[in-house]
């Protein structure tokens, strides 16, 4: 049965409970107390390889279509740590500061600087989500599309558990993959 897009069923979507910031801040928190040193580690490495880029920032449309610039790993040009980064998901680690930040959240729609769904504009984007954990990036625009609004219209903290759960083995079947 072939996915179609529709009209959003909502045209506001109630704020998002004080427990999915407290949620976001103390996983990214954590995430990154423990990932310090392999962080800092990818970070030398690349500012060694890259002449000094370790990390790049693209623009992103957030809540309410706020501009900010995701953080991440410089994965372009020639070399193995780039592609070994992507490969195994690990290239938008450096998006936990936009968590801290409160640009993104864990779960949510994929960061995009494109405000013409404006259904994706009522959540703050997130590092991982519903398209993430389905398929990644081997699903069409329209289905990704579809996730998001489904995530954006039937969001709750019970999903955003099963989704973070969820992240890495869908982490490690991309890699494989």
């Amino acid at each position: 049965m072939p996915l179609t897009l529709t009209a959003p069923r909502l045209l506001r979507v109630p704020a998002a409970p004080p427990a999915k910031r407290v949620l976001d801040l103390a996983g990214a928190v954590a995430l990154l107390a423990v990932l310090a040193l392999p962080l800092a580690a990818v970070t030398a490495l690349l500012y060694a390889t890259r002449g000094g880029r370790p990390f790049t920032r693209q623009p992103a449309a957030g809540l309410a279509g706020r501009p900010f610039l995701t953080w991440r790993f410089d994965t372009s040009g020639p070399g193995r740590t780039g592609a070994l980064l992507e490969r195994c998901a690990l290239d938008g680690l450096p998006q936990l500061l936009n968590v801290v930040r409160g640009e993104m959240s864990l779960v949510g729609p994929r960061p995009e600087a494109r405000t013409d769904r404006p259904d994706r504009l009522l959540v703050r984007p997130g590092m991982t989500g519903l398209w993430q954990v389905s398929a990644r990036s081997d699903l069409p625009w329209e289905e990704m599309a579809l996730l998001d609004r489904h995530y954006v219209e039937n969001h709750w903290l019970g999903m955003d558990l099963a989704i973070l759960a969820q992240t890495p083995r869908a982490a490690y079947r991309q890699r494989l993959a």
